[in-house]
């Protein structure tokens, strides 16, 4: 995936040119891009540009809530979480670090209900999500077999062990949380 900030809206060059660059540095071209019907996208220069690489565009339906989901998600997800609370740059390098850190710390760290419990990169990866590896148990009789929250996963060592739960920030910025537990030595 890729962002870019724009001084005002961009058109179809500015956005073919973003888009050539993200493919170019993920080694990855989509099968679709799936965009609403932005003067950027619904034109022909956009249009044949996805038609050279082979990639089929995908236009959400007009006003209807959902159509493009997944982005619009990301979006409230940045807004919300990536910069609430911040006082927006007006230096336009300096919003672009703040938008690159928190996608880079929504792909990285944030689990996604729409990946199962997966961060995209443990989705790209193929690694499982973290709630199905196996896990600690700090209760020290809780039996193995017992009903418990889904999903189920297997218990990492002997239950019973103390934990600390530590609570990072992605490239220091407290808006941006990275959560684990450790096991206390």
């Amino acid at each position: 995936m890729g962002v870019a900030v724009f001084p005002k809206q961009p058109d179809s060059n500015q956005v073919s040119a973003f888009l050539a660059k993200t493919i170019r540095h993920n080694k990855a071209k989509p099968k679709y891009f799936i965009c609403d019907k932005g003067p950027q996208f619904w034109c022909k220069a956009f249009k044949r540009w996805c038609r050279r690489r082979k990639i089929q565009p995908r236009f959400g339906a007009v006003g209807q809530y959902g159509s493009i989901a997944v982005i619009e998600r990301f979006i409230r997800t940045l807004k919300d979480e990536g910069l609430r609370g911040l006082l927006i740059p007006l230096n336009l390098r300096k919003m672009r670090e703040d938008i690159d850190a928190t996608a880079s710390w929504y792909n990285t760290h944030r689990p996604h209900s729409w990946l199962g419990g997966r961060t995209p990169e443990e989705r790209y990866r193929r690694i499982p999500a973290a709630c199905r590896r196996p896990r600690f148990e700090p209760r020290p009789r809780w039996p193995s077999d017992s009903p418990r929250a889904s999903p189920r996963a297997k218990v990492r060592g002997q239950p019973g062990v103390r934990l600390r739960l530590v609570v990072d920030y992605y490239e220091g910025r407290k808006h941006l949380p990275i959560v684990t537990l450790k096991r206390v030595a």
